[in-house]
């Protein structure tokens, strides 16, 4: 079978590294793609954007399998286009995709359905946001999380510990004008990620991880869109997962089905572990990153079979997905100045001598100039690795990192500190 992959950062080299493993493959396609994810299947030079020219190659090519790795595709309503000429596709149409697309459109549906979460608000004007912080103040102190209500690449998160951080928080948000958004309340509690398999009717859990957002050592700094990752979350326990699925995924995917918009994807819930148990923090359409990098490098089947079994509603028909008994752990080397505006250019070397450690280095925001891979991004570098214990993974990480010349990149280094702990 020839199979497209859609996207150009480090989930999809992750996902190209396990499609091409898979038996059932003939020609594996990517578009845009990265220098990375060359090694494992053919460029396709599409804008997918251009959802007519995406249908062209896949009749051109006969594509017997779409698997879309981005949010921003998903939705813009590629799928849809594309289930239209009767090809499977790996991922939600436009409605179900709203789920990341509006956190309005989520918090609602869980209000809607009784799907525990924070309490929130919605709002679209800045006095508007400024009248509910008096809604979250406990002990004398406002504290809330202020969220951009669409695709935000995983920074358009402000968790404010006072009113005053609030008040700036608003004021940035409505600074260009008008916009949307969603206050809720602070949660306490430990976070979690769990990844779910979704045929429309059929669900199958797909593993857990631990993601790292804050730029800093000690999770300090502003948000990113993850400085590294390990699963599985030892937090998230047998029980606390199956009261998530019971309480929280099932009820989504039943929801979305009823109203005539099943979702047919992988739904990545982050999760909360409160005292009550587990809450919804937000939803994404997508395999997360770089939460998929350790997913692919303990999932233990055959990628291509798995998706395909989604894609075309036979979920049910397959085994529980397997996974591996060790731990990985991501590390991910970003660009001087991320998350604010990158420092692109930089030459990257020693990927093979990381890679002679037993680590794999997944390529993010890099491009090829001349003979050399460079910087093309924040998110540079994702470099994984496994180990009996989270602490043999991040070492073996660590090692493979150390080994890579790239003199204006930088990493974390405390990924897996908590579990550690």
């Amino acid at each position: 079978m020839n199979v497209l992959l859609v996207g150009a950062g480090g989930r999809e080299h992750a996902l190209a590294w396990k499609l091409a493993q898979s038996e059932g493959l003939d020609t594996l396609y990517a578009a845009p793609g990265n220098p990375g994810i060359a090694r494992h299947a053919t460029i396709a030079e599409l804008n997918v954007a251009d959802h007519r020219a995406v249908i062209d190659f896949i009749r051109r090519q006969q594509i017997g399998l779409v698997v879309i790795g981005p949010e921003a595709p998903l939705v813009d309503g590629l799928a849809d286009n594309i289930r239209t000429i009767g090809v499977p596709v790996f991922g939600p149409g436009r409605a179900a995709a709203q789920l990341e697309g509006s956190k309005g459109f989520t918090k609602d549906l869980c209000a809607r359905v009784g799907i525990p979460t924070a309490r929130y608000f919605r709002v679209t004007s800045r006095d508007g946001a400024l009248a509910c912080l008096d809604d979250f103040v406990a002990d004398g102190e406002c504290r809330c999380v202020i969220k951009a209500d669409g695709l935000a690449a995983g920074k358009g998160v402000v968790v404010a510990m006072s009113r005053a951080e609030a008040e700036a928080a608003i004021a940035a948000l409505f600074a260009d004008g008008p916009a949307e958004a969603v206050i809720e309340e602070f949660l306490e509690g430990e976070e979690a990620s769990l990844f779910v398999l979704s045929d429309g009717t059929a669900t199958a859990s797909f593993g857990s991880a631990q993601d790292h957002k804050r730029v800093g050592d000690g999770d300090t700094g502003p948000n990113t869109g993850g400085m590294g990752a390990y699963s599985p979350a030892a937090v998230l326990t047998p029980e606390l997962e199956e009261r998530a699925l019971g309480e929280i995924v099932r009820p989504t995917i039943d929801a979305l089905a009823a109203a005539g918009t099943p979702y047919v994807g992988v739904l990545y819930a982050g999760l909360m572990l409160t005292a009550d148990g587990p809450k919804l923090i937000e939803y994404n359409v997508r395999f997360g990153d770089p939460e998929c990098q350790v997913l692919m490098a303990r999932f233990d089947g055959d990628l291509l079979h798995t998706l395909r079994a989604v894609a075309e509603g036979r979920l049910a028909d397959l085994p529980a997905p397997a996974f591996t008994p060790d731990i990985a752990l991501t590390v991910v080397m970003a660009a001087e100045g991320y998350p604010g505006t990158p420092r692109t250019g930089g030459t990257i070397g020693g990927i093979d001598a990381a890679e002679a450690t037993g680590a794999i280095v997944f390529q993010a925001g890099t491009r090829a100039q001349d003979d050399a891979i460079v910087a093309a991004g924040g998110r540079v570098l994702a470099v994984t690795a496994t180990g009996a214990s989270v602490a043999e993974a991040q070492a073996a990480a660590y090692r493979a990192v150390d080994a890579l010349d790239f003199p204006t990149g930088f990493c974390r280094r405390d990924i897996g500190w908590r579990a550690i702990a």
